[in-house]
């Protein structure tokens, strides 16, 4: 007997999960900064203060030592490769969403504020015509930009497409 049909299961479950994770684990490491491994130093006092044999309480309160902190960018770019590469090995179809969120020259994961920066420009004649804004995204990485129209309505796949029938032009009704 053969088996039957499953109802409404995701095929390559396992594949879409392994994206998802690697996106995720990418997006908190581009984020996030480990401490240095270098251990931390006391703060300095100033020479002023010296004179008396220690620092008055709220000077040593006030100052924070700034360990260098280093990013885990490197890793983060590789979770991205790795994203890239199992997405085109398995002929997956990523979400624009989630294109857009990675630099496609350098890998690196695209944060506003971040890793990147965000513009809107209008190039169209004195920029009065709306639909004409594209979304500009620079990467800090590499310093390359990419460009997503916004509020452009996406065309519909061929098929989707209503057939016109521009060949034949329209049939004049003959007077008899």
């Amino acid at each position: 007997m053969a088996k039957g049909k499953s109802n409404g299961g995701v095929q390559n479950r396992a594949i879409y999960s392994r994206v998802s994770f690697l996106q995720q684990a990418a997006v908190f490491l581009a984020l996030s900064r480990s401490p240095s491994p270098l251990p931390p130093q006391p703060p300095s006092v100033s020479p002023r203060h010296s004179s008396t044999g220690s620092a008055p309480a709220s000077l040593i309160d006030s100052v924070s030592v700034p360990g260098p902190s280093f990013s885990l960018h490197g890793v983060s770019r590789r979770l991205a490769t790795d994203l890239r590469s199992m997405s085109l090995k398995t002929r997956i179809r990523l979400s624009p969403a989630l294109k857009q969120t990675i630099c496609k020259f350098c890998d690196s994961i695209l944060v506003e504020g971040e890793t990147c920066t965000s513009s809107i420009e209008n190039k169209s004649k004195g920029g009065n015509k709306p639909w004409a804004d594209v979304l500009v995204r620079k990467c800090h990485t590499c310093g390359r930009e990419r460009r997503y129209p916004v509020h452009a309505a996406r065309q519909r796949r061929k098929g989707e497409r209503d057939v016109a029938d521009i060949d034949s032009p329209p049939q004049k009704q003959q007077q008899q």
